[in-house]
């Protein structure tokens, strides 16, 4: 089986929140000490993203690395994340002051020793210089599992040198104009180079020698009317007078060649310009529009102030530029190619011109086949979408279903906690609401949910007047102050929720929306979830999906989707809460979904039942239909996980136990899953209610698949939906905190089961925010093994693997789930209806039991598990009756010996006795188990005086009593007291003068071992005790033999007890 076929058709937004840690910036101020522009101009907030050449390669220590930046006036703040390795000192927040961030004015590019980070502001410009990651770690063989930041030494920067920063001469002075927008780049030979779009129309470039040599700053202007390098200053528009600058620059674009610079400018005039740095000319202008279809005149009449020009090289198609036009209605871009022809002369043909009716545009990437692009609609709501420009016949642009906004209303319980946000997001908001200046960020999550609580009841108590009134009006309150909480975090949430620009990396063709707060990643959809997940516009226009084998079984398939899609929207909230509910409650599906389908027949006011029936006809071979989509759901595997590093050098395993092991790749890929089992639950769902309703029509199904659909297909459907559920729920679980002494604790028991698999406990987890019960387990279970299996049969080095984002990812996924699919709450969960390997499902729930003290249940399930003990592998692994397979004791007696040891080493005597009489009852033929019970059960028998059990052990009494004193002999007596049991078990059989001597024997270790007021008190009891036994017995009989120790002889006692006994007279004669 599969999970699903991958259709990279369309795509979905996982939020790549990192729940494990707060995001700490490192503060840093440059001062330039220039003014504050006079202008006032006022920049837009932008961002941006940067990927490692070698991202994509397994064996490179920047593989899956990529920074982003984004910028907020006079501030930018960069970010390096890793997929791999968790980075240290990975956030920077450079503020300038007075010097706002330009449009464009942040690049990024890397040498073979360094990175370089370009700045354009509106007075200055600047350069950082950083080491390569390939230079801070000179091989590839890393093995921390926690690497530097390439941010981490940027303190140790002076900024102020001319080195790293120049103040723009031209844009200083309270006549000038700040420039709209920029471009930054490093030539071949090293140098950085500016480029600034004049007030004027023209384009300032400037140039900073290279950072490891000496020179000079340049600066040329680049300006139509004069084509030759002069430095001007720049003057305002309001003195000439003109209104609109035609050639002003609003979007600008670089490319190198190997012995020039074209510099790309989209004016205001609706005309494309390419400059030659080399020469300094203009080498090209075109129309844009001239690309339009109608309107021109309107277009033209109107100054543009929203276009935007991007560029893709390759050396196989070589240059291509996108053009967006930005136009009330009618908004397009225009992808184009440049074309060199002799003499220096150049040309542009048009490859495609794509249409889009959204109209606020926020940012988009073009690459070899695509377009990509992110708007804001009319509702402030973020649209994602891409297109192929060459290969698009329909003009239909492909999906991305992005993260929906939260509920502007939200409902709070009387205990709910406040996580609508991450941490670092919350603590600003948090110090708002209070109105103070106090510090949040080293606090952990549950402090700070603690403080919010406080503050929240604060704030309730503030407003009251009143100093008695009902619970209820008191209930009303805390509604709705926490509902004043929560719609602030949500207003929060929102704006940091804004996207700011899109990034793909060039290597990886990862895809990434940069927000305000956070960076969100785009994901393939698999097949059965596009569908699903499509609008009618898009499921309509399907013809084929990958989930079919031909086109007749194709629209069957998308048939039954849209019937599931009608379902979904026919449900009333109270009957899609009824199912959520039973699958908490552990009811049967099949039994709720029949309800919830007689509630939609009796309610079908609008017909929409009929709807559905009718197009139901339409679909020629449902049963076959049904079927296709329950295998694309299913999660068993017949196929052989093989983990192990075949054949696989040292350095490939280092870089495959670090793959996607980042906390932001764990909480990636994790809330991925959840969102997955979101989807897949309500198929599921909306599929068997489905099926419900064929059984009822049943016109075209035919008599033996109306048997399968009732025997075969609606069972499966209703345990998929049971399996999703479960997904759901462990990927939402939040998992608590457990200390260390617990942790060796449970190693210990577990030791004693002989099912340890590691030394030495650690706690990889931040206290700060708790992970989720599926992040814990792909982090320290499945991770490795999804890698080992991925690159099982693969020549790693040979091949110089590349890591292709949607194939990575969409395997990670699939394996994921696969693991999950056979694990406490999960186990419990699945026992109505899952049938593989029910004895060590209940083993496990068991020892679940007993970690959260719930040993009667931990009992039941001991017990329920031990009648599959010779059937299933790890039970049999467990009691060892593997290797043990010569001898003749049962298994179930080793699994029943095991367990005892568990029950007795975590200190549970009740259940030790109760299990070991259930042990003897099955044991009534075997004298060894029974001896082997009583050994484990003893020190229980002492302390709550079970000596009644001793009598079932009457066939073995000289094994037992020799094993007991062997035990009494070897253990410390402040610890096990088994003397007391062999004197209770001698007592009960009427053998006084044995009970005698082992009281005898216990004083005589008393008077050498425990040397205290209290071991004296109890020496003088167990000489009490063995005298009052010699008097029970014949005079003949009444002495103990002790064996002496060497010159260590002990006194003989000379006298018979008196008939007082408080007289400590001896009455009887005790020998040596």
């Amino acid at each position: 089986g599969k999970m699903a076929g991958v259709l990279e058709r369309s795509y979905i937004e996982i939020c790549g929140f990192e729940r494990e840690s707060v995001l700490r910036f490192r503060q840093i101020t440059l001062n330039l000490g220039v003014g504050l522009h006079s202008s006032g101009v006022k920049y837009a907030d932008s961002a941006g993203g940067f990927s490692y050449e070698d991202s994509g390669k397994l064996l490179s220590v920047t593989s899956n690395r990529f920074i982003h930046w984004s910028t907020s006036g006079d501030t930018v703040q960069f970010v390096e994340q890793s997929l791999d390795t968790n980075l240290l000192n990975n956030a920077v927040r450079l503020r300038i002051p007075n010097c706002l961030l330009l449009p464009g004015g942040v690049c990024i590019q890397e040498t073979l020793n360094n990175i370089i980070i370009l700045i354009v502001t509106s007075q200055s410009v600047h350069r950082l210089v950083l080491p390569h990651p390939t230079r801070m770690y000179r091989s590839d063989l890393v093995t921390e599992l926690q690497m530097q930041s390439i941010f981490t030494d940027i303190g140790k920067l002076n900024l102020n040198e001319p080195a790293h920063s120049y103040v723009l001469p031209f844009a200083q002075g309270t006549q000038t104009t700040a420039p709209s927008t920029s471009a930054a780049w490093i030539s071949h030979e090293g140098e950085a180079l500016f480029a600034l779009a004049s007030p004027s129309g023209a384009i300032t470039v400037v140039t900073l020698p290279a950072h490891d040599q000496d020179g000079t700053v340049s600066i040329l202007e680049l300006k139509q009317s004069s084509m030759m390098q002069r430095l001007a200053g720049w003057m305002p528009t309001a003195i000439r007078g003109d209104q609109s600058i035609p050639d002003l620059a609003i979007s600008l674009a670089v490319h190198q060649l190997e012995d020039d610079t074209f510099i790309f400018a989209l004016c205001q005039d609706h005309k494309l310009r390419m400059w030659s740095l080399k020469h300094q000319m203009c080498l090209l202008v075109t129309d844009m529009l001239e690309y339009m279809p109608a309107g021109r005149g309107e277009v033209k009449a109107s100054p543009a102030l929203a276009h935007k020009l991007r560029l893709f090289f390759s050396s196989s198609i070589g240059l291509c530029l996108a053009i967006y036009l930005a136009v009330p209605k009618r908004s397009q871009f225009c992808v184009l190619q440049l074309v060199a022809s002799e003499n220096n002369r150049y040309s542009l043909d048009h490859i495609s011109t794509l249409f889009t009716t959204q109209e606020t545009l926020v940012d988009f990437v073009l690459t070899a086949t695509d377009i990509w692009a992110v708007w804001l609609d009319n509702d402030n709501q973020t649209v994602v979408k891409y297109i192929s420009f060459e290969h698009n016949t329909t003009g239909m642009w492909n999906q991305v279903f992005v993260q929906p906004s939260p509920e502007e209303e939200v409902h709070v319980g009387e205990d709910q906690d406040p996580r609508g946000l991450k941490l670092e997001q919350l603590i600003p908001f948090f110090q708002i609401y209070k109105r103070d200046t106090e510090r949040y960020s080293d606090l952990s999550w549950e402090e700070l949910k603690k403080r919010v609580t406080v503050t929240v009841e604060n704030e309730l108590q503030g407003s009251v007047t009143e100093y008695e009134f009902c619970q209820e009006d008191y209930r009303l309150l805390q509604v709705e102050f926490w509902s004043k909480f929560y719609a602030c975090c949500l207003q929060y949430q929102d704006v940091l929720s804004t996207p700011l620009a899109l990034h793909i990396s060039p290597a990886t063709a990862m895809v990434c929306v940069l927000k305000k707060g956070f960076v969100s990643f785009l994901l393939p959809c698999f097949a059965i979830d596009h569908l699903y997940l499509s609008s009618d516009d898009y499921l309509i226009s399907e013809e084929e999906t990958p989930i079919a084998e031909d086109s007749e079984m194709s629209r069957d398939v998308l048939q039954l989707v849209q019937c599931l899609r009608m379902v979904n929207e026919s449900l009333p909230e109270d009957m899609a809460y009824e199912m959520e509910k039973a699958l908490e409650d552990l009811l049967s599906p099949e039994k709720v979904s029949e309800k919830v389908l007689e509630g939609l027949l009796a309610s079908d006011n609008g017909n929409v039942i009929q709807d559905i029936t009718n197009k139901l006809q339409d679909i020629n071979n449902p049963i076959v239909a049904i079927n296709m989509l329950l295998r694309e759901l299913d999660l068993e595997t017949d196929a052989e996980t093989d983990s192990r590093h075949t054949g696989q050098s040292l350095r490939v395993r280092i870089s495959l136990s670090q793959l996607y092991g980042s906390s932001v790749a764990a909480s990636l890929i994790c809330q991925a899953v959840c969102q997955i089992a979101m989807t897949r639950t309500l198929i599921c769902r909306d599929l068997l209610i489905l099926q419900q309703l064929y059984l009822r029509i049943g016109d075209n199904v035919r008599g033996s698949q109306l048997l399968q659909l009732q025997q075969d297909l609606i069972s499966r459907c209703s345990n998929l939906l049971c399996t999703y559920h479960l997904l759901k729920q462990m990927s939402l679980t939040l998992s608590s905190s457990v200390p260390l002494d617990i942790l060796n604790a449970d190693l210990q028991h577990l030791s004693v089961l002989e099912l340890s698999d590691s030394t030495t406990p650690t706690s990889r987890r931040s206290v700060l925010n708790p992970q989720t019960v599926v992040e814990l387990f792909y982090q320290n279970v499945a991770r490795k093994a999804i890698m080992s299996q991925i690159f099982s049969q693969q020549d790693v080095e040979g091949n110089q693997t590349m890591l292709h984002w949607s194939q990575m990812i969409s395997s990670v996924l699939t394996l994921l789930c696969q693991f999950l699919y056979p694990l406490d709450e999960y186990v419990r969960l699945v026992g109505p209806w899952c049938q593989v390997n029910v004895g060590s499902y209940r083993f496990v729930l068991g020892h679940c039991y007993l970690a959260s003290g719930e040993g009667q249940k931990a009992l039941q399930c001991f017990q329920e598990a031990a009648a599959e003990v010779d059937k299933e592998e790890f039970l049999m692994k467990l009691t060892g009756s593997v290797e043990e397979a010569a001898t003749t004791t049962a298994p179930r007696l080793l699994y029943y010996n095991k367990v005892l040891r568990l029950l007795e080493d975590i200190g549970l005597p009740e259940l030790v006795i109760h299990l070991a009489t259930l042990a003897i009852s099955e044991a009534a033929n075997d004298e060894r188990i029974q001896v082997i019970a009583l050994f484990v059960f003893a020190p229980c028998i002492i302390t709550f005086s079970y000596t009644s059990l001793l009598c079932c052990f009457v066939l073995c009494v000289l094994q037992v009593v020799s094993i007991i004193e062997s035990r009494a002999r070897a253990v410390d007596l402040m610890t096990h007291n088994y003397y007391e049991l062999l004197y209770a078990f001698h007592i009960n059989r009427h053998n006084y003068r044995k009970a005698g001597t082992v009281m005898f024997e216990y004083g005589m270790r008393l008077g050498r071992e425990v040397r205290t007021l209290r071991g004296l008190q109890k020496q003088v009891n167990c000489y009490l005790a063995a005298l009052s036994c010699l008097r029970l017995v014949h005079p003949d009989y009444a002495w103990i033999v002790q064996p002496s120790s060497g010159a260590a002889v002990i006194k003989c006692l000379k006298q018979l007890l008196s008939s007082d006994v408080a007289s400590y007279k001896m009455r009887q004669k005790i020998y040596w």
